[in-house]
């Protein structure tokens, strides 16, 4: 007879993803954490940041922090498109902008469509991946942005 607990157990991984591109690769962050998404506005660059770091921005009169996602990744920089766009994000109660490639849709990712991030070694970081999404033909690398960014960056 089957273990009837695996009747009830659902991955907390599964559910709504906004899903973007950072240089042609897709990627998801856990909707609940998405404020809004905007276009490009000023930067403002503020010295001696990372450079992942690109300054900030002025959103209705709240100074947000705007990260380079392909910086923070150590993919090269690129030019800007008209589909470069900042998403807003709560990490930890903290407003952050992620400049991303561009955004592609809403994907309600199930239990079945995630896998955990492969090993790739010990010496390899990859907390900041919750899973791999498999939604509509693609993976989407499923971030945990509370992991990816810390709000004493």
């Amino acid at each position: 007879m089957s273990n009837p607990q695996h009747n009830f157990h659902t991955d907390h991984r599964a559910g709504k993803y906004l899903t973007f591109e950072l240089a042609n690769e897709a990627y998801g962050i856990e909707i609940l954490k998405v404020r809004e998404i905007i276009g490009m506005m000023e930067i403002t660059q503020v010295p001696r940041m990372p450079a992942h770091v690109r300054g900030v921005i002025n959103l209705r009169g709240k100074v947000i922090p705007v990260i380079d996602l392909r910086l923070k990744f150590d993919m090269t920089s690129t030019e800007q498109t008209p589909e470069t766009c900042i998403i807003v994000v709560d990490v930890t109660g903290h407003l952050m902008g992620l400049q991303v490639d561009k955004v592609s849709e809403v994907l309600d990712i199930t239990s079945a469509e995630i896998e955990d991030a492969p090993i790739i070694s010990a010496s390899v970081d990859n907390s900041f991946i919750l899973g791999m999404g498999k939604a509509k033909g693609r993976v989407n690398i499923l971030l945990n942005i509370d992991e990816v960014l810390s709000p004493g960056e």
